[in-house]
Parts: structure tokens; sequence; C-alpha cells
């Protein structure tokens, strides 16, 4: 067991008192890894929560820069941040809140090509971008690298998450096989505080995979309806054998093999 400074002890005090967590919790938390794949949205709420935490090293993956139509969601910005990177203004809102945490950047929108490299330096992933073509990458390139993540997506009122874990239930290609087509926040709109309720679930269920508490939303998608206040679970199969990446005979071996499905896309 660590020996915890006096200011870890007091910073982390509340988590510390849940039986369920505890010094072991913490611990782990504190040497764990975590890759954020955008700093917008749905990532400016996971990054505070898992700074607030004390996740020990933080990546984040982006490629854009702030904008005064972000800052009604993207909590994590200020208007002083307008102009600079994303990465960078997350950067420095994390040192700001906790010193205990290592940040790493990744100043890119990931591919095909590097999005494999990046995810191996890390034990939990999130999902935090807007586009199908994105977000059918990374269920791919986790699938392929056995990397645990958790999907988020929202559009105007309403949204859904769910977690996958290698070998513990259906990944999104499971669901939906080919990659859907679909509207974008800045096409149709978002409110953004519903957008903080999937981006604070997200790191919930990083915090629960890396200290082994509670249940994951594995084989479950919850969906959360900001407009009527509807909360709904949906349980899924355990695995869909015919899945054409985590099936029984999979299509997708290499990203190469669906190059076409991805692009390069700024994030939420």
């Amino acid at each position: 067991m660590m020996n915890f400074s006096r200011d870890q002890l007091d910073r982390y005090s509340r988590q510390l008192l849940l039986t369920e967590f505890g010094p072991c919790g913490q611990e782990a938390l504190l040497q764990a890894r975590v890759l954020v794949i955008g700093a917008g949205a749905l990532g400016s709420a996971a990054l505070l929560y898992l700074a607030g935490a004390g996740v020990g090293t933080i990546g984040i993956a982006d490629g854009d820069t702030v904008q005064l139509s972000n800052l009604h969601r993207q909590v994590i910005h200020t208007t002083q941040s307008i102009g600079r990177t994303k990465l960078e203004s997350a950067r420095r809102a994390i040192a700001a809140r906790n010193p205990d945490v290592r940040v790493v950047l990744h100043p890119a929108f990931l591919t095909a090509d590097n999005i494999l490299p990046i995810l191996a330096e890390y034990d939990f992933i999130l999902d935090c971008t807007d586009r199908f073509e994105t977000k059918f990458l990374i269920n791919d390139a986790c699938v392929l690298a056995k990397k645990p993540f958790s999907h988020a997506g929202i559009v105007r009122f309403a949204g859904q998450t769910m977690t996958y874990v290698p070998g513990q239930g259906p990944c999104l290609r499971c669901l939906f096989g080919e990659v859907p087509s679909g509207t974008t926040c800045a096409e149709v709109g978002v409110l953004g505080s519903v957008v903080g309720i999937l981006g604070s679930i997200q790191a919930t269920e990083a915090v629960k995979y890396l200290s082994g508490i509670g249940k994951l939303l594995t084989g479950r998608i919850l969906h959360v309806d900001g407009l009527t206040m509807d909360i709904r679970t949906l349980h899924m199969a355990e695995h869909n054998p015919d899945c054409p990446v985590c099936g029984t005979h999979p299509e997708i071996t290499s990203l190469a093999v669906r190059q076409a499905d991805y692009r390069i896309d700024t994030v939420q």
C-alpha cells in the first residue's frame, strides 16, 4: 500500500471514506492511465471528474481550438481560452484542479494510422467524440488492441452510453454492424447540461473499472432523455458471434481492412 501525503489524504478524503473504494481504490487511480479522445463537451465533464478523482496520468487527444460557440457545453474551457488549442486549455484547467495528475497531450485527431500506438499507453479509453466514423474507429481499434472503453453520444436533448470490456459484452459493431448515418450537434443543436451528465457517467465508468468496484455498463446501454428526464437501461445480448470485429470469425483483423469507414473529423 502506498503512503499518501497529507494533501492527498485531505484531497481524496471523501472517496477514501467509501468502504467499497478506500485506500486501495485511490492507489489504483493514482497509478492508472486514462485516455480521453476529444476535449470538447463530453470530454470536458469527464476530464474534470477524472482529474478530481486523482487519476495519475490522463492523456488527451484532440486537434481543435477553443471557439466561443463551444463554451455553453465545453465547461473545461473559458472565455480566456478562445483561440488556444483545446489541449492546452484542458491541461491548464487540470493543473489548476489537481497537481497530482500528469497530463499527456496528443495534438491530433486520431486516425487509422496513429491510433493504435497511442492506445497502447493506456489502461482505459473514453470516446468523447461526436461522429460515428470516429466512434467506429475507436471501437475497432480498442477491440483489436484489447482495450476497455466507454462510449457515449448525444444530440439535442438525449444521449446514450455503454462500456466495452474485452470478452465481457458487445461492442458497437455488435449493435450496428456498419457505420450508421446521423446528424451532429453542430447541425441540430445540443443542451450542454445533458452532455455533462453523459460525460460524468463516462468518468464514473472509468473510475469503477480502474478501482474494481461496482457494475459496469457492459452488455447494457444507458439512455438519458434530458427533456423528459426518462432514464432507461437497455440490456443487450452478451455478444454477437457474427460481429465483423469481435465475432467468432472476424473480418476486421486490422484497421486497414475498413479504412474507408474512418475519416478525420472534429470532435465534440
